[in-house]
C-alpha cells in the first residue's frame, strides 16, 4: 500500500445567530414600514391631525342642460323676411354759389303812367374791389415768370381784416374754362384775410375774359363779377385785388 498523508478538513466557520436574527429584524420592519406608507396613501385620514394634510378643495359642478330638440310639423315652410339693401347715396353735384343767390332788387316808386311798366333798378352793393398788378415773385420768388394768379385781401368798413368771406373766380383765359373758389384767410402771405388763386404756369395776356366776385359766408353777393386784364409780363403776372366792405 502506499502511503498517503490525510490532511484534515477545514473547519467551517459559522455566522453567529445574532445576524440572522438581525436580518430577519429589518425585513419585518421594512414590510411594517411598506404597509404603514400603503394604509396612510389609501386613507390619510389615520395620521393624527397634526400630520394630516391639507383637505382639498370640493369641486362644484353644475348640472349640463340638455338641449331639447323641438320637431316642427311636417308642412311648416320657413317665411323668408327680405332685407333692405344699401343705398349708394350719389354726391352732391357742385353748383356755383351765384347759382344759389337771389338777387335783392328794389322797386322805387314812381308815378307811373297806366300802361307804361316801371324800370327796376338793383341796389348798390355793399364792397368795392380796387384791381393793381405786381410781380408773382414778391408772393413766389423761387418761380420767377412760371406763375401767374389772383391774391389781395378782404377788409371790413372799419379796415379790419374780413375772414371766412367767398372769393370767386371765373371766365376764360387762352380758350380753357377757368374756375375757382376760396375763403378769406387761406393764405396769410397777403395778410390776415388773404386770399390766392392760381391762373397758370405762365404769364398770359387777356382783356377782359377774367372776373373775381365776393360774397359773404351766408352766399349773398358782396359786389359784382369784377372783370380784369392780364398781361404776358412777369412784372404783371400777379393780379392784386383789395375788396372793401362800404357798409
Amino acid at each position: 500500500m502506499d502511503n498517503f498523508e490525510l490532511k484534515p478538513e477545514p473547519e467551517v466557520k459559522r455566522k453567529p445567530v445574532i445576524w440572522n436574527i438581525l436580518t430577519v429584524i429589518v425585513l419585518l420592519g421594512a414590510c411594517g414600514l411598506a404597509y404603514f406608507f400603503l394604509t396612510i396613501f389609501q386613507n390619510p385620514a389615520v395620521l393624527p391631525a397634526a400630520f394630516r394634510p391639507a383637505a382639498l378643495p370640493t369641486l362644484y359642478q353644475t348640472a349640463t342642460s340638455t338641449p331639447t330638440i323641438i320637431l316642427q310639423p311636417s308642412t311648416w315652410t320657413p317665411t323668408l323676411t327680405p332685407q333692405p339693401s344699401s343705398t349708394r347715396t350719389k354726391a352732391p353735384t357742385w353748383t356755383s354759389v351765384a347759382a344759389l343767390i337771389t338777387p335783392t332788387i328794389t322797386l322805387t316808386p314812381t308815378d307811373t303812367p297806366i300802361g307804361v311798366t316801371p324800370t327796376i333798378s338793383p341796389t348798390a352793393m355793399p364792397a368795392l374791389a380796387l384791381v393793381t398788378y405786381q410781380a408773382s415773385t414778391t408772393k413766389h420768388p423761387d418761380l420767377g415768370c412760371n406763375w401767374m394768379g389772383v391774391g389781395g385781401t378782404v377788409m371790413d368798413a372799419n379796415n379790419q381784416p374780413l375772414l371766412f368771406q367767398t372769393v370767386q373766380l371765373g371766365g376764360m383765359l387762352s380758350g380753357n374754362t377757368v374756375t375757382g373758389q376760396v375763403l378769406s384767410g387761406n393764405n396769410p402771405a397777403y395778410g390776415t384775410s388773404g386770399f390766392e388763386l392760381k391762373l397758370a404756369d405762365s404769364a398770359i395776356a387777356s382783356t377782359q375774359t377774367l372776373w373775381i366776385e365776393l360774397f359773404d359766408n351766408n352766399g349773398k353777393p358782396l359786389t359784382e363779377k369784377v372783370y380784369f386784364d392780364t398781361f404776358e409780363d412777369c412784372t404783371k403776372n400777379l393780379v392784386m385785388v383789395v375788396f372793401t366792405k362800404t357798409r
